[in-house]
């Protein structure tokens, strides 16, 4: 009897305490707030991160209440005790990419003045920021040397551009690649003699200058370069990185460490300041969009342009060069080229500007942010030699841990678990501060000891969480055919009441090699919404997942739909199973590869009462023109003018277009050139003149980012579009309507 009165208190004490808390709403996600950017002092004392938020345009409100909203990025200063962050940077004008000077006095960020990137320094005993670069070409990962006195950044530079830089195109002329215009031998076409005055009526000269005054003022795009689709617009010229280096004193001219027609990235300054490593084509003879392979290379900071090959071998993407303190080892990230891969960690000996015995780490996840620091033991009270350690995270099954790496031993420990993800960290002085993300909070500053142990949180920039009632997942696991276990999880709805039904909802993921779970954060804010409205929710990752070895990853090659839905759906399924799902009501969505498998799934079974494709592939062989994601179809199918082009129809959602009968919504981004918005409108106009109930909305100026990035209205009205378009078929209206 005592246990019962003890149960039933415990039991009302919990509903008391939800019934003081509010839905999370749809515009909640205004509220959210990022952290990211991480940069520890150089005495591991303090730290500056950046905030992003979301913030109200304020000459765009109707009645008091946001038409528009802005994101905006700010840089925060902590000390490393709870609650002691502050801004030093405001305003309009976003700040980021943060870094500490070497003696830790001043900072360089990039803030945009005037459309472009440029880069200011901050005294940190309470001067003003100035100015550093005002570059035409942009300036952007600001890095200091060794002894502080220089800054090595980050230009862009476009294909006329540097037609006319006599500092980085000394003699003017074009590339020893071919620039693939047909019906000319060699490059020399691209030199305009601009005293030719263009005349449509005129001589052939006279008609170039005419064309080029076209392309000039933009009536027209001639593309012959292979790769030409941006995010938001189509790219007919190439933009080359090019690196800088620059004295911190005002007024210094900055210089170009790297020249002519390649692109360069990821650098990292040797200890001794001599010079960096950095990443470019491997290849200068091929064609940048041709050229898969990358190299690391080392770049001398006299500006001598003598560069050297550190790493670069036929057939392999090297990247991410990163130099242990002491100068003495390289670690990188190096994957095969082409095909379905991630990247693996190696090492190798370092010495000067020469690697040597480079080997890889046998970890089976997609390694990325390596960053090494300083490990020291004290013995019988005196300090004993350093060693080193390599910190990185990699998504896992459904989180982002953290994990050491002991270069010694080649050894990997993880330090923190699945349920949650380190969206940004730094390491030094024994001490990991970072950025995690879980269910009960988005994005909050932590601190912990090496071992990623006694975590004191430091910040309080998502308290307004604690407010809300939230829905935290359950976690199962299903056997496929393959023999590979899949992992999926349950969210109930968030006021759930164990007597009633609701709806299940099966939401499934893009990539096809992303990853879902509670430690995973872009969707955060859209699971509790639907949990909020009453929904419960599914969501697995399925066989072609990123987060569980390459062997995983692999298995849906030639297999984007019969395999994956097989996984979703038995996840579905089990669900459906739970006492409190109303299994006439269920719905599902997905968008990018999981708008395909969306359409996919409905395509092949009836069960769900509607559906919503976001943003999708429905006709692979058309996808290979129209999105710039066209890389896809060769690694995981064939190209459409072989013997095995067959295998794009089968696993074409399209090819099974009259077979849809589940009424659906399909979204789109207007300027959306990673999967391309005909790929919707094909869908669309189909069913359209089958007589099935579809209804398409194409989003004006949005692209692929849309749902993460994307104007935040156009965000706010997609996960509205989702949750009315299902209310349709079954919410109390349609549930009305079926018992009449």
């Amino acid at each position: 009897m005592l246990k019962r009165i003890l149960l039933f208190t415990a039991i009302s004490a919990q509903i008391a305490v939800a019934q003081t808390k509010s839905k999370v709403t749809v515009t909640d996600l205004t509220r959210i707030k990022q952290v990211g950017g991480i940069e520890l002092s150089p005495d591991g004392k303090q730290a500056v991160y950046t905030i992003t938020t979301i913030e109200p345009n304020p000459d765009q409100k109707v009645d008091g209440r946001p038409e528009e909203y802005d994101y905006k990025t700010h840089i925060y200063l902590t000390s490393l005790k709870p609650g002691d962050s502050r801004a030093l940077t405001h305003g309009p004008e976003s700040a980021r990419q943060a870094v500490w000077a070497p003696d830790g006095k001043q900072l360089a960020f990039v803030r945009t003045v005037k459309g472009k990137s440029q880069i200011f320094i901050m005294p940190l005993d309470g001067g003003e920021a100035w100015q550093l670069t005002n570059s035409n070409y942009g300036a952007s990962n600001p890095l200091w040397s060794p002894d502080g006195k220089r800054i090595v950044f980050t230009g862009g530079v476009t294909m006329n551009q540097m037609l006319t830089d006599s500092l980085l195109n000394p003699t003017k002329g074009g590339p020893s690649w071919s620039l693939e215009k047909p019906g000319f031998a060699n490059n020399d076409f691209v030199k305009v003699d601009k005293k030719i005055k263009p005349n449509p009526d005129g001589s052939l000269a006279e008609i170039r200058a005419y064309l080029a005054k076209d392309v000039e003022d933009k009536k027209a795009k001639v593309i012959n370069r292979l790769n030409f689709q941006g995010e938001a617009t189509t790219e007919p010229d190439i933009t080359f990185q090019h690196l800088y280096s620059m004295d911190v004193t005002e007024g210094a001219k900055p210089k170009p460490l790297t020249r002519s027609y390649k692109s360069y990235q990821a650098a990292n300054w040797l200890p001794n300041g001599q010079g960096l490593l950095a990443v470019t084509d491997r290849d200068s003879l091929k064609h940048p969009d041709r050229e898969q392979d990358n190299a690391i290379v080392f770049i001398p900071a006299d500006g001598s342009g003598k560069l050297t090959t550190v790493l670069g071998e036929a057939g392999k993407s090297y990247g991410s060069p990163e130099i242990s303190p002491d100068g003495k080892q390289l670690a990188f990230l190096v994957s095969p080229s082409e095909g379905v891969n991630f990247s693996q960690i190696g090492l190798a000996t370092l010495t000067g500007a020469t690697a040597s015995n480079p080997q890889l780490v046998s970890f089976d996840r997609a390694a990325g942010n390596l960053v090494w620091t300083e490990v020291t033991t004290a013995a019988k009270g005196k300090k004993a030699p350093s060693s080193y350690a390599i910190y990185f995270t990699a998504s896992s099954n459904g989180g982002v841990p953290l994990y050491k790496l002991d270069p010694a031993t080649r050894q990997v420990t993880q330090l923190t678990d699945f349920e949650t993800g380190v969206t940004a960290f730094d390491v030094a002085n024994s001490q990991v501060v970072f950025a995690k993300t879980e269910v009960a909070n988005p994005s909050e500053l932590y601190l912990a000891d090496a071992s990623a142990k006694s975590q004191t949180k430091l910040s309080s920039h998502n308290d307004w969480v604690a407010q809300r009632q939230l829905s935290f997942p359950e976690k199962h696991t299903y056997k496929n055919s393959l023999g590979q276990t899949v992992d999926y999880w349950i969210m109930k709805p968030a006021f759930f009441e164990a007597s009633k039904k609701y709806p299940l909802l099966l939401n499934m993921h893009g990539g096809p090699t992303a990853m879902w779970g509670p430690g995973e954060a872009s969707m955060w804010h859209e699971f509790q919404y639907m949990c909020s409205q009453g929904y419960g929710i599914v969501y697995a990752n399925p066989r072609g997942s990123g987060g569980y070895g390459i062997a995983f990853q692999r298995a849906n090659i030639k297999d984007w739909g019969t395999g994956p839905a097989e996984d979703v759906l038995a996840a579905e399924s089990a669900a459906a199973k739970e006492a409190w799902v109303d299994t006439s009501r269920q719905v599902i969505t997905g968008g990018s590869y999981a708008g395909y498998l969306t359409a996919w799934i409905v395509g092949h079974d009836n069960r769900f009462k509607a559906a919503f494709a976001q943003r999708g592939v429905y006709d692979l062989t058309t996808f290979l023109g129209e999105g710039n994601a066209w890389r896809l179809v060769p690694n995981y199918f064939a190209y459409p003018w072989t013997p095995e082009a067959k295998v794009l129809d089968a696993n074409s959602p399209y090819t099974f277009v009259q077979n849809i009968k589940t009424p659906l919504l399909i979204k789109h981004g207007e300027n959306d050139l990673r999967t391309g918005p005909i790929q919707s409108e094909m869908m669309y106009k189909s069913l359209k003149i089958l007589g099935r109930p579809v209804e398409y909305v194409r989003m004006p100026g949005a692209t692929h980012e849309l749902s993460r990035s994307g104007n935040v209205r156009q965000r706010i009205d997609r996960l509205l579009r989702i949750y009315e378009f299902f209310e349709r078929y079954i919410g109390p209206e349609a549930q009305g309507l079926s018992q009449k």
